[in-house]
């Protein structure tokens, strides 16, 4: 696998924000500032809240086929390699790792029958625009911890979606979770969220590197970012921490994850959240005006030279 220089491109956009010129000027920007090889569209759909076993994907909070194709094509075009992470929210702000029903039938509540079956429908559809489309890698959702149990669930989609997509498949489990992915063995990536704190980045490789080797198969960040908020570096995952703006606070978080990378081989790259549509679509998370840039096109640069990422032990 080519060493991943990406970046997760206006995730979650809503209908019609994705089509026209404006998407496309905006990504070339991305690619020229980045030197990025690689971007991850990551199409949504939404249930109402964590319980709820009906998901829509073809709503108004949804990216649109046709403009999501047609995106991929220009990605394409201009030298991108293309990811898509379809992705599903929960409408009342739950985060999606608490999705959850019990394990047991229980008349009246919703349940893993209705639930499953509806995520399938999804990831299938997806799957096969993808295979038509010729993206090069499909991750089957992020960071859906509570269902990461329901292992013959996840084989059977897998299997499903392997019968209508030929490309690359693997799954974004959440951070802390890479031991714990009981079907990394059907998929053909390992990735996670790369959410660690600054002082804890070396460790956490150390502790992610066996489940590589283990399976014998790449491994990516298919997210990882630090706010533009003080304190943020120190818990990069908390996307509701209250502070300070502060710039150097990711700028220092990016550094030193690319210092603690250079020295792993197996490692097979990142892709950075976020990059935004435009000013509306701004986050805490994104970097496309923060002196952070430079640390991202500084690595990439140093990474262009044909890095490669090594599972063998």
């Amino acid at each position: 696998m080519e060493y991943l220089r990406a970046v997760n491109f206006a995730p979650f956009s809503r209908r019609g924000l994705l089509a026209g010129d404006a998407a496309r000027a905006e990504l070339r920007r991305m690619q020229r500032l980045t030197g990025a090889n690689a971007v991850i569209l990551c199409p949504g759909a939404v249930q109402a809240g964590p319980f709820a076993d009906a998901i829509d994907f073809a709503g108004e909070h949804t990216t649109g086929d046709g403009e999501l194709l047609d995106l991929t094509r220009f990605a394409r075009s201009i030298g991108l390699r293309v990811f898509w992470k379809p992705t599903v929210n929960c409408l009342d702000g739950t985060w999606r790792a608490r999705i959850d029903f019990f394990d047991h039938e229980v008349p009246c509540e919703t349940g893993w029958r209705n639930w499953f079956p509806a995520y399938a429908a999804f990831q299938l559809h997806f799957a096969a625009l993808a295979a038509g489309a010729e993206v090069e890698c499909l991750i089957l959702g992020c960071e859906m911890t509570q269902t990461e149990r329901r292992e013959a669930d996840w084989r059977a989609l897998i299997a499903a979606v392997r019968r209508r997509y030929p490309g690359m498949l693997t799954y974004n489990c959440d951070k802390y979770g890479e031991e714990h992915v009981p079907f990394w063995d059907a998929l053909d990536a390992v990735c996670s969220s790369g959410y660690y704190p600054i002082d804890d980045i070396p460790r956490q490789l150390d502790r992610i590197e066996p489940v590589v080797r283990r399976y014998g198969k790449p491994f990516f960040f298919a997210e990882a970012g630090c706010m533009r908020v003080a304190g943020s570096a120190r818990v990069p995952n908390d996307w509701t921490l209250a502070g300070e703006p502060d710039d150097g606070e990711q700028d220092r978080w990016y550094r030193a994850l690319f210092a603690a990378v250079q020295s792993r081989p197996w490692f097979g790259g990142a892709a950075l959240w976020d990059w935004p549509l435009d000013a509306a679509h701004d986050s805490a998370y994104s970097f496309c005006h923060a002196p952070a840039l430079g640390a991202i096109r500084e690595h990439f640069a140093l990474s262009c030279a044909g890095r490669r990422a090594q599972t063998e032990p």
